[in-house]
């Protein structure tokens, strides 16, 4: 860095050289050179949170007396330009920094006092009118922005990206249990033979996972709802209001259209991150759904001369450098994959919630690399999902000669006929059927066990799919 292309800035602990046309300053840049870990800063969602934060902050100390008027104006046009994604560059700082955020927490002070002085004549680097810690950080500490960020921008996120994703995923499942609930095909367990099921109710039942994932995305919403902010260093609330957290909370209710709230207990809130790992955790059961849908419907499309070939998946590209023809569920196994690392995710996050290694008195020291995996996870899920419904659902084929086929050759046809020959006697006749390779329809009539009438009755298999109807 060139003396000519810097400025001087500095902070508690001296000076720093600075880059001429950042918006950070010397504590900002101190911490890049401290962490140069990842070079992956904090999440987006994350530092947009933190101008929402910043500008709720200035209000409401603008509305207690606090923070002049005039200031807290250019703050709050300042800061709701960084929760508009104006200046993401300006936000360097490594995930992997100090445990608490504090080095996130002074970037946001630093850019927005810049910019606020910027809106009212000085240049940056001034720290006048505007001061990032003595006006921006008004009656705040990093221990308390950090975490309320976290939950600002969880809960953004998961409305504005997750729950769409899910939503379209499970009306397209929806479309698809009404469109094939005429069609039999034979049901398996334990990857074996089992009785017949209509592919409507096979659907059905991913789009009722699909319900239920959305259930758990607003759950996981839900949870982001207890705010930190007005706790300060240590849940004391030492240099604040009493009423700054609670209207604080309620400035970003109006400004994001989401509940929020004063956490009930501001210690809770900032020494554990239990609220976050249950969020995950939702998120991670969302995960297991998909995978078991996604695993589904790459079995059933698999062949197509060698395999279930039940379902017929979209071409979306060749399969093979060097099968000519080839067509792989590629679609699958990427969803899968996501799969798996938003659990691997979610072990990430569990740790981190218990400090990485255990309790550690009045705050939790892992959360910037909790923010991290858990807006992967929210990214994750979201594009997985409308990737899989714009890319496979919708162009997905049942194939109905192939579903028919396999019923008649199905020996588990038989458990229609225990009731009327007994369990033994059924497993007798699905023995034999398979070892002289003929169907259950086939040998009875052959030994004239059942008459032709009733047998049609008893193996009609829409009829097995829907008792007592």
């Amino acid at each position: 860095m060139s003396d000519q292309a810097c400025r001087i800035e500095k902070d508690s602990m001296g000076e720093m050289k600075v880059p001429d046309w950042a918006l950070w300053g010397a504590s900002t840049q101190r911490a890049v050179r401290n962490f140069p870990v990842s070079g992956r800063p904090v999440p987006p969602a994350v530092i947009h949170a933190f101008g929402l934060l910043k500008a709720a902050c200035a209000k409401v100390n603008r509305d207690l007396g606090k923070l002049d008027a005039k200031l807290a104006e250019a703050v709050i046009d300042a800061a709701m330009e960084v929760a508009q994604g104006k200046h993401d560059r300006h936000f360097p700082v490594d995930v992997y920094q100090t445990g608490s955020g504090t080095s996130s927490n002074m970037n946001a002070n630093e850019v927005i006092a810049n910019l606020a002085n910027q809106r009212l004549g000085q240049p940056i680097g001034t720290k006048s009118p505007v001061h990032p810690n003595d006006h921006v950080n008004m009656g705040q500490s990093s221990n308390d922005t950090f975490p309320t960020a976290m939950h600002i921008a969880a809960a953004v996120t998961i409305d504005r990206d997750l729950l769409p994703a899910l939503k379209a995923m499970q009306a397209e499942l929806e479309n698809k249990c009404r469109q094939w609930d005429s069609i039999i095909k034979i049901g398996r367990t334990h990857l074996m033979d089992a009785t017949p099921i209509r592919v409507g109710q096979v659907f059905g039942g991913y789009a009722a996972q699909m319900a239920e994932s959305i259930r758990r995305a607003s759950w996981a919403r839900q949870c982001m709802e207890p705010l930190a902010i007005g706790g300060t260093a240590v849940g004391t609330g030492i240099n604040t209001h009493t009423e700054f957290g609670r209207r604080v909370a309620e400035e970003l209710s109006a400004r994001t259209g989401l509940k929020f709230t004063e956490a009930e207990n501001h210690p809770e809130a900032q020494a554990a991150k239990d609220a976050y790992v249950q969020s995950s955790g939702h998120l991670k059961t969302i995960a297991v759904s998909l995978s078991k849908i996604a695993g589904d419907i790459r079995l059933l499309g698999s062949g197509p001369r060698c395999g279930l070939f039940e379902l017929l998946l979209p071409e979306t590209q060749p399969g093979s450098s060097i099968m000519p023809g080839k067509v792989n569920p590629v679609i699958c196994e990427s969803l899968i994959m996501v799969t798996t690392r938003v659990i691997g995710n979610d072990q990430t996050i569990t740790l981190a919630g218990m400090g990485g290694i255990g309790s550690l008195m009045e705050l939790n020291v892992a959360m910037p690399v909790m923010a991290d995996a858990y807006h992967e996870t929210v990214s994750l899920l979201a594009n997985g999902c409308r990737m899989f419904t714009d890319k496979l659902l919708v162009g997905l084929q049942c194939n109905e000669k192939r579903c028919a086929d396999l019923i008649d050759q199905s020996l588990m046809m038989v458990t229609s006929l225990a009731p009327e020959i007994g369990y033994d006697n059924a497993a007798k006749l699905a023995k034999q059927a398979f070892s002289e390779d003929k169907t259950i329809r086939q040998l009875c009539l052959d030994q004239k066990l059942i008459a032709p009438d009733r047998l049609d009755e008893l193996l009609d298999p829409d009829s097995m799919t829907r008792p007592g109807e």
